[in-house]
């Protein structure tokens, strides 16, 4: 395993020259770990099997991600699995650990594979890292039996193979066949244009908010006159109790005018009589305004 970087090449190769432990010392370290949390035990460990950590970092390295990072990662699930491991069930701890290493490596490189998720549920993340090996083999079948599969065809066959549903070998086929396309990207023939500048504003349209504008000063105006149309007292409890963002309480209202709730409650429904008959006369199906008041 050759690495260019001198940094990488010092990592290996200290990696390489840790001491190889037997059965009984790994077991011994694992379990100063476990029930006394001798770190000293921990570093020792985890030095022990950083190359294996390094040698499957590399298998990842196709996949385009930096190899320091994949290294780190491998690290991560490296203490994972020392964490997690119990010396007392009679495995070895390089076996126990190869599976917290992928599973930290892989969950990076699909992190950081694309700006877009590419997925997260198991089925996903085998057709991540088997479809195009899964293909390429089907492929070679096909060829070899004289056959000629069809995209729906081969798509079907992987998903038997890999064990998992069609639509997520579609869905997967697709975001793989892609790659992230930059919105600042200068369009081909349009000089200066990016491709931000052609996505659809969600905002409102000039048009649009002159007219809404118009519209709703036309409808302040109407329940304006409304009001004027009610007394003092009409009036402020309309204004307490449905034009605050935190309407007033019946009581709060009953004790500050000396009546009660149900006083109150009285008052209120004739002034929002009054208003709609106000705004009938006025506007006629403007009155729908305070159907729901």
């Amino acid at each position: 395993m050759a690495f260019q970087d001198p940094g990488l090449r010092t990592v290996a190769r200290r990696a390489m020259g840790a001491e190889m432990l037997d059965v009984d010392t790994e077991l011994a370290l694992a379990r100063a770990w476990r029930d006394q949390r001798d770190e000293k035990a921990l570093h020792r460990l985890v030095n022990a099997y950083m190359r294996l950590a390094i040698s499957m970092a590399s298998r990842y390295r196709r996949y385009g991600a930096p190899m320091p990072d994949l290294i780190q990662e491998a690290g991560v699930g490296l203490m994972k699995a020392a964490e997690k491991f119990d010396p007392d069930r009679g495995v070895r701890f390089s076996t126990y650990a190869v599976w917290w290493i992928k599973a930290s490596i892989q969950d990076y490189v699909m992190r950081n594979w694309s700006m877009v998720r590419t997925g997260s549920t198991s089925s996903q993340k085998a057709l991540f890292f088997n479809l195009r090996r899964v293909r390429a083999r089907l492929e070679r079948e096909a060829g070899a039996n004289g056959e000629v599969l069809d995209g729906q065809q081969l798509r079907e066959k992987i998903a038997e193979e890999v064990g998992v549903p069609l639509r997520d070998v579609e869905m997967m086929d697709a975001r793989l066949a892609g790659a992230d396309f930059s919105l600042n990207a200068q369009q081909a023939g349009e000089e200066g244009r990016e491709w931000l500048e052609t996505l659809e504003d969600d905002a409102p349209q000039a048009a649009e908010t002159v007219t809404r504008n118009a519209d709703l000063a036309r409808v302040r105006g109407w329940l304006a006159e409304a009001l004027a149309s009610l007394n003092a007292r009409e009036r402020m409890i309309i204004v307490e109790r449905k034009l605050r963002d935190e309407p007033r309480t019946l009581e709060s209202l009953g004790q500050e005018l000396g009546l009660s709730k149900e006083r109150i409650r009285q008052l209120e429904a004739q002034a929002l009589n009054k208003l709609r008959k106000r705004l009938e006369t006025t506007t006629g199906s403007a009155a729908e305004l305070l159907t729901t008041a």
